[in-house]
């Protein structure tokens, strides 16, 4: 079955980001590396919310992005609680999915427009788990560039060398 295959990735990159998540610096939330670019709380914030899209793309035949906003977290309590809630209702989306459904196309919307339909797995895979990590990894430059230490992903970081 597609979900044996896709759980286990979607476990180890959901505990990755959760330790990224968790070193994000309160007193940091308002810090941008450019006026183009996030916030690091709106960056975190849309982290924590993108999980949940696993639980629509299951759920839900489409999704249209034009009403879609999102508050940036004011605390990293705020913004775990959202994360931990927003991971668990995706994983349980996913262990009830099954092959035939994963199978099935599924369309992102803006304005009622379609921007792109494809089958429900290849949305969780890009949409939702690639475009997290994606994420993932800008927050990380982040943390970088405010001296606090980088967690472990895909083994030892600079910061965390055996």
């Amino acid at each position: 079955m597609i979900r044996n295959a896709l759980l286990p990735e979607f476990d180890h990159e959901m505990a990755s980001t959760r330790k990224v998540l968790e070193r994000c610096p309160e007193d940091k939330y308002d810090w941008k590396p450019h006026p183009k670019s996030f916030s690091m709380a709106a960056l975190a914030t849309h982290i924590a919310n993108m999980t949940a899209w696993a639980v629509d793309v299951v759920e839900k035949d489409s999704f249209d992005i034009a009403p879609y906003k999102e508050e940036p977290a004011t605390s990293r309590q705020e913004l775990l609680a959202l994360f931990d809630k927003n991971a668990s209702a995706a994983r349980a989306a996913l262990a009830g999915a099954s092959d035939e459904h994963l199978a099935q196309t599924w369309s992102l919307l803006a304005g009622g427009e379609t921007l792109l339909s494809m089958p429900r797995i290849a949305c969780i895979c890009s949409f939702v788990m690639n475009h997290t990590i994606h994420h993932r990894a800008q927050l990380t430059v982040y943390l970088r560039l405010n001296d606090v230490p980088v967690p472990a992903i895909y083994g030892p970081s600079a910061d965390e060398q055996q």
